[in-house]
């Protein structure tokens, strides 16, 4: 199949709302869905319809996938897929189970993890936890092709989806924990072999920067911007890793993603900006060359990893209309930006607790311009190594982690799943040895002080003016990704394993039920037999729960999550499990 066709098919069932084929929802990332059959008036009927055991425990994120009278369901570790049919109570068509060395499980910094399959070309794609990308054919699950796109013997895993466009799987690494140089890499889908690399570090022939043409707010970022802000060869072991999420412009033909943090999480260890860490990149899919960057948090202090996902928009700006990209950051900071020149548009909190910087310096002018202004009691780095830095907010798993959030046209508004946890930061010093942690820093969280004694918030968030619209407030955090339909309904889980339905306008409540487990995963939405479903898989983990999944129990363990998140034993309990809802007959 040529590229063209292949993307074309891909868009059209994009386009087709009764299926799921992406785990984005489509490749703006907006996760809204035209169904409405399920609305605010009815959903408070909603039923289990089913329910399908995954046989793995620990967490599960990402979602089912529905491509026709198909779901494919995939596992945390060792990365299971299921095909199964709807036309048949879910039955099990085939079934793929890797065989990979359970060495690589002490590699994943934050829990099993996986963000789900792909499909394209007539194959199901999955980025396995060591770096196997292999594709299978859809029909039969029979290993179509394999390459490996890293080594955990050096740190590197996956925990990601990867994302299929035109002829190409777009895929990136996890690791920035040990020491691994972040990266994305473009397979062709025909057969698995090579079509490019950048890094997010490096010399420009590593990184696809052209020092002239590629920009950094609106200036060319000059010879060798992925090397010159990091001292002799740090960049080496940068970090800069990429397991978040993609998106795509077929009309500029740009795929968007973030970077993650730098190595080490001690700031004194790796003087200068650290680029290209912490950074929005904007590279042309057939050739991988950066045609725009932004760095968020330059010189990162905290282990803010820029990794969540990029929204893309259509949306009036003072009268005109824009292509705007919305990006949620770790830092608590959230970003409009015009997604075709790389022009910052709007910085501002999505939580009023972050406290480690006063703002974005918003004056092109200014030499600082784009750049955060960081208050002093909370820079771990003018604290000290072996400092306790107290208070910071948020904590280093941010304000959002990669937990999705959705976009409704209907309202204009986005739902982000958010984190209102706060964090002690004491960094210390490290040497880097392959294949073993490369952290430097001990950390404690808890709950942000003076409010509502509670770790998570459900904030609806307008992008063009920067603030709040309204807030649910969550006892832990909300680890799950969100779904906005055209019912004027926003679905979304909860740690302790609910799945909650509320009003798209107002945030009030209309539905909730306890699945059997902890909820990290994404809500999805297709149609059966003329029927609205509605998908979660539950099973607590990820770095919110990995107290719960890896049976830790010292409170600075998990990256210090541990602690914070002690009292969720009291609600829910490890499993792995599909749960889906639709309205009674």
């Amino acid at each position: 199949m040529s590229a063209a066709s292949a993307n074309s098919e891909l868009q059209g069932m994009m386009d087709d709302a009764n299926q799921w084929v992406i785990q984005t929802g489509d490749y703006t990332n907006q996760r809204y869905s035209e169904l409405s059959d399920i609305n605010k008036d009815n959903v408070g009927d909603l039923q289990v319809a089913w329910t399908f055991s995954t046989g793995v425990l620990r967490g599960h994120e990402g979602s089912p996938l529905v491509i026709g009278d198909v779901m494919y369901v995939h596992t945390p570790f060792p990365n299971v897929v299921y095909a199964l049919d709807l036309n048949n109570d879910g039955k099990v068509i085939w079934k793929y189970e890797p065989k990979q060395d359970a060495d690589v499980i002490p590699v994943m910094c934050c829990d099993t993890v996986n963000r789900g399959v792909a499909y394209g070309d007539g194959k199901i794609f999955l980025h396995q936890a060591d770096t196997t990308l292999v594709a299978l054919d859809a029909k039969t699950g029979e290993v179509a092709w394999s390459v490996k796109n890293g080594d955990p013997a050096i740190g590197e895993t996956n925990t990601a989806t990867v994302m299929p466009v035109k002829d190409k799987v777009i895929v990136g690494i996890s690791g920035g924990e040990f020491g691994v140089r972040g990266s994305v890499t473009a397979y062709n889908m025909s057969d698995g072999s090579l079509a490019w690399r950048g890094y997010s570090m490096g010399p420009d022939s590593d990184t696809l920067m052209d020092p002239e043409k590629t920009t950094h707010l609106g200036k060319p970022v000059g010879k060798d911007s992925g090397t010159a802000t990091w001292e002799g060869d740090q960049w080496k072991i940068g970090g800069g890793t990429t397991w978040g999420w993609y998106s795509y412009d077929p009309d500029l033909n740009l795929v968007y993603y973030g970077t993650g943090n730098p190595s080490t999480w001690n700031p004194s260890q790796r003087p200068g900006d650290n680029r290209w860490s912490m950074t929005i990149f904007a590279r042309d899919v057939d050739t991988g060359m950066a045609k725009w960057v932004y760095q968020m948090t330059p010189h990162d202090e905290w282990d803010f990893d820029g990794i969540n996902e990029m929204i893309l928009t259509d949306q009036e700006i003072d009268g005109q209309m824009r292509k705007l990209l919305t990006h949620f950051d770790r830092n608590g900071l959230a970003y409009t930006m015009d997604r075709e020149s790389g022009e910052l548009l709007v910085a501002e909190k999505y939580d009023p607790a972050v406290n480690w910087t006063t703002g974005v310096d918003m004056d092109p002018n200014s030499e600082t311009y784009g750049r955060p202004a960081v208050v002093a009691e909370y820079s771990t780095e003018q604290n000290g190594e072996d400092t306790n830095s107290t208070g910071i907010c948020p904590a280093a798993l941010g304000t959002k982690d990669q937990q999705p959030a959705a976009y409704s046209p209907k309202t204009e508004t986005f739902y982000v799943p958010t984190n209102h946890v706060c964090m002690d930061y004491e960094p210390f010093r490290v040497a880097y040895k392959a294949g073993q942690p490369y952290v430097g820093a001990t950390l404690s969280m808890y709950p942000a002080p003076d409010s509502h004694g509670g770790m998570g918030n459900f904030v609806a968030w307008d992008n063009v003016k920067g603030e709040i619209k309204w807030t649910v407030p969550e006892q832990f955090s909300v680890w799950s990704g969100a779904l906005a339909t055209a019912g004027d309904i926003v679905f979304y889980g909860t740690l302790e394993g609910y799945l909650k339905a509320i009003d798209a306008n107002t945030g009030d409540e209309l539905y909730k039920f306890k699945t059997p487990s902890g909820i990290i995963g994404n809500v999805m939405t297709y149609t059966h037999g003329g029927k609205q479903y509605v998908a979660i898989l539950s099973g607590v983990g990820g770095w919110a729960g990995i107290g719960l999944a890896a049976g830790l129990t010292n409170p600075n363990d998990g990256l210090g999550a541990v602690g914070g998140y002690a009292a969720l034993s009291d609600y829910t309990s490890l499993g792995g499990s599909l749960t889906v809802f639709a309205l009674p007959n």
